[in-house]
């Protein structure tokens, strides 16, 4: 097999894992997000930390942060890395256990393009007539449908917004994946250990206190939320950036069909109006970034 072929498919495998994640969180829907949350936090962590002990990557974890303490922004963007994606999970989570799975999968068709507007305005990135026009149809997709629905999608708008600020701290940074992902969860897990001790105490929890099947869906939290980042970060090693960025729509594509047709989420003309706005939006980006990729191809 290619390395294309092992790239492809495995960024095709973390899409989709992704896009059927609502699944996993309605087997917990009674447990409450916060709870959920807390417990993705600790199971994450000790599912990454053994990944890097058996990767034998505990000397680059030591060095870099080694390297976080001894340098104040970096620090400072690990930190604030940590708290976007730890606020992405728990508005994702929340949405999902409340019946708002339509607005998730808006939020993630939105996201590349704040992280467009993100490049620009933070790291100076130019961009062609063509996406500037895509982004301007997608600022008007959303704007009319939040005018025909009489109020912001804040779901969406902040799933959008934590994930690509996350995206840029992340850029900034230049740190292993693997290595982030197990850092970005030490840094909360102190208040992931503290809610899920006090829940406990106070006899509001459901790990150890309810069935067994509840207790290995919270620590299997862990494995549902490493395993897609193990897949991503082999799909961008073998895969060119424009591949890489037209397989990520797979992935709100599938929980914006679960949300219909499983759970039969509300879905007006007024909101096909607006995804088919943000679709022609993304076709034509998609578009701009393909003849640009060839270019440089040539």
């Amino acid at each position: 097999m290619t390395e294309y072929k092992k790239g492809l498919l495995a960024a095709l495998a973390c899409y989709i894992l992704w896009g059927v994640l609502p699944l996993y969180w309605k087997l917990l829907e009674g447990t409450g997000a916060y709870e959920i949350l807390a417990h993705r936090i600790i199971w994450s962590f000790v599912f990454m930390a053994l990944l890097l002990a058996a990767l034998g990557m505990g000397s680059l974890f030591r060095n870099t942060i080694k390297d976080l303490c001894s340098h104040s922004l970096k620090g400072a963007l690990m930190v604030s890395a940590s708290l976007l994606i730890t606020a992405n999970w728990c508005i994702f989570i929340w949405a999902v256990t409340h019946d708002h799975i339509v607005d998730s999968s808006f939020g993630y068709y939105i996201n590349p393009m704040v992280s467009v507007l993100l490049g620009v305005f933070l790291f100076h990135e130019k961009l062609s007539k063509l996406k500037w026009a895509s982004i301007v149809i997608a600022f008007l997709g959303i704007t009319g449908m939040s005018i025909e629905l009489g109020r912001l999608p804040l779901i969406s708008v902040g799933l959008a917004l934590t994930f690509a600020l996350y995206g840029a701290a992340k850029k900034k940074l230049h740190i292993n994946p693997f290595i982030s992902i197990t850092l970005e969860t030490l840094l909360v897990l102190p208040w992931a250990l503290g809610y899920a001790l006090w829940l406990y105490d106070a006899g509001e929890g459901h790990f150890l206190t309810e069935s067994a099947s509840t207790d290995w869906l919270l620590m299997g939290a862990g494995i549902v939320t490493a395993a897609p980042l193990v897949l991503f970060s082999t799909g961008a090693n073998h895969l060119p950036l424009n591949v890489l960025g037209f397989c990520q729509y797979l992935s709100p594509s599938l929980s914006l069909l679960l949300g219909i047709f499983l759970y039969h989420e509300p879905f007006s003309t007024v909101q096909l109006a607006g995804f088919a706005t943000i679709w022609t939006a993304l076709l034509l980006f998609s578009l701009s970034d393909f003849r640009e990729q060839r270019r440089k191809g040539s």
